[in-house]
């Protein structure tokens, strides 16, 4: 009972992340993309709070944990929450769904120098594949009421997201998996993710100010805060919070596959809230991705539980 709970959870959370990306181009076209980050993440940060105060998981880092969260947090909601933004001001929400399917190869190519992986044949094979969905995806969009140029500035920044959060992944994997000095026990997901992204949140606040200064104080219109409540409290707290108890039942591995789901939901959204195109280029963008990410990440030595 208690796995099938879960496992209906990480769908929700797959929808949730699915329709994030429509959200995130409501959002982005409304106000200012820093400005838009930042709030996101002052709600997100009061929610996350509150949670681990109800639920007595309260936790606070030692020094050398700190010294890994500033890291991570400067890669998983920095870093990702300015190209995020910036990328889905230019680019469709279906095709930006699909860049962001990439982080498990950049995530596999990352972890040859930094865990001491190997390059193997699967893993050059499946990024050849990736990259053969990315550049369909590239030129052959259905989405051409958006300006190709502006599209392709917005993908690379997608895919610059996708590869800071691949890099936020490895060094969430060293702080789960290793003890900081000072501590007794590794931090737990959910625990690297709220405190990482109120290093995030801390760092993105002097850029926030300075649009504000700019550009006037964000006034987000309806449809804006809609996206934003979304985008702080589903897609962010609720949806982090069920993923970690999903990789703590389940496993991390089996988690995992749900994220497969979120590009199709990703581009289910954008055609019925954005009234974006469907096209072949799509599925067969989906289809080189998903046989890439698969190929590069089997290990036949390496059973999930």
């Amino acid at each position: 009972m208690k796995q099938s709970l879960i496992h209906l959870k990480l769908l929700f959370v797959a929808v949730v992340w699915g329709f994030g990306w429509p959200a995130g181009r409501v959002l982005a076209q409304d106000i200012p993309p820093i400005s838009a980050a930042w709030i996101r993440y002052v709600i997100a940060m009061a929610c996350f709070l509150i949670y681990l105060k109800m639920t007595d998981n309260w936790r606070i880092p030692t020094r050398m944990e700190w010294k890994r969260i500033v890291l991570i947090g400067f890669f998983s909601t920095f870093i990702y929450q300015v190209l995020f933004m910036y990328g889905m001001k230019y680019t469709a929400a279906g095709d930006a769904s699909l860049m962001i399917t990439f982080n498990p190869i950049f995530t596999a190519l990352l972890a040859i120098p930094f865990l001491d992986e190997k390059m193997n044949w699967r893993l050059a094979t499946g990024l050849l594949c990736g990259l053969s969905g990315v550049i369909v995806i590239f030129l052959y969009s259905p989405n051409i009421e958006i300006p190709f140029d502006l599209r392709m500035k917005g993908d690379l920044m997608i895919a610059g997201a996708a590869l800071a959060w691949a890099s936020s992944s490895i060094l969430q994997k060293k702080a789960m998996t290793s003890t900081a000095s000072d501590s007794d026990n590794p931090l737990s997901p959910l625990h690297l993710t709220v405190w990482a992204s109120l290093v995030g949140l801390l760092i993105l606040t002097p850029w926030a100010a300075y649009e504000s200064m700019i550009n006037g104080f964000p006034q987000p219109s309806f449809d804006g805060w809609m996206a934003i409540l979304f985008l702080a409290i589903l897609s962010t707290v609720i949806s982090y919070v069920w993923f970690a108890d999903g990789i703590v039942t389940i496993g991390a591995g089996k988690a995992a596959l749900y994220v497969y789901l979120v590009a199709p939901f990703g581009i289910l959204g954008g055609w019925l809230i954005l009234d974006e195109k469907l096209g072949w280029s799509l599925v067969a963008s989906f289809l080189l991705i998903i046989i890439g990410v698969m190929l590069a990440q089997y290990n036949p030595n390496k059973l999930d539980s």
